[in-house]
């Protein structure tokens, strides 16, 4: 008699919706979500984010998945961790280079840092950041979405689907994106179709990111490993930023 492991464990008991119906229910949490992250920053967006994620990671195991399909499995927590850890110290020598070279350094410039003190950037950095951005997007797209992709079709379907999705998450976010970089307010202009080609050159880039991410998830077998790129790219983005402004 073949003998039991953690995942059958899990999935006793339950009574599974098949793998595309729960991508669909992700794609309509994941559309609720992005208008209601749009809109609400500080504290009510930091439980909506919580609350997202929870909520993702409720209708895969709903699915018939498992801590390893969302990249949580115990046994990996410490290959992602180091992972995690290396990409982090890599993008910190990456972002302190550019920002010293002259010829770089103006990529980093970004109009809304105007306003803000350190206490700000720090929240950002430490809260924000962390919670409001990599574990909401790090959860649905490298962890639910991939996780439930990849059972059914394999990783290729799997980046595939994910990082297209993750690509059009970022279109709200992307919309006065080439008048807040003067990088991109040089390169685009402040017309109509100048902002419509940063948003499409925003979702390409990041649908591009997202395929990276899937990659770092699929070779680790952790959702650590992506969590602390992300992280990384983004906090850095800011510290950087502030400082050069």
């Amino acid at each position: 008699m073949p003998r039991s492991t953690p995942d059958d464990a899990e999935r006793r008991g339950r009574r599974p919706i098949g793998t595309w119906p729960a991508v669909g229910v992700t794609v309509a949490v994941l559309v609720a979500a992005n208008l209601a992250l749009h809109y609400w920053t500080g504290l009510p967006g930091l439980v909506t984010a919580i609350v997202v994620s929870g909520v993702l990671l409720g209708v895969l195991w709903w699915a018939g998945g498992t801590r390893a399909d969302a990249g949580l499995a115990p046994g990996t927590l410490a290959r992602g961790a180091r992972w995690a850890l290396a990409l982090i110290g890599l993008v910190g020598v990456v972002y302190l280079a550019g920002a010293l070279l002259p010829a770089t350094r103006t990529l980093f410039e970004d109009r809304r840092y105007g306003g803000m003190d350190g206490s700000e950037v720090m929240l950002r950095v430490l809260v924000l950041v962390p919670v409001g951005t990599v574990l909401v997007e790090e959860t649905a797209f490298r962890g639910v979405l991939y996780g439930l992709v990849r059972r059914d079709r394999g990783a290729v379907w799997a980046t595939a689907v994910s990082s297209l999705l993750f690509g059009l998450w970022h279109v709200l976010p992307s919309l006065h994106l080439a008048t807040e970089k003067p990088a991109l307010t040089t390169v685009f202009g402040r017309s109509g179709p100048g902002a419509a080609l940063a948003v499409l050159g925003a979702v390409l880039f990041t649908a591009a990111a997202g395929v990276l991410f899937c990659e770092l998830r699929r070779r680790s077998g952790s959702l650590l490993a992506p969590m602390g790129l992300h992280w990384a790219l983004n906090a850095f983005g800011y510290l950087v930023g502030y400082l050069l402004r």
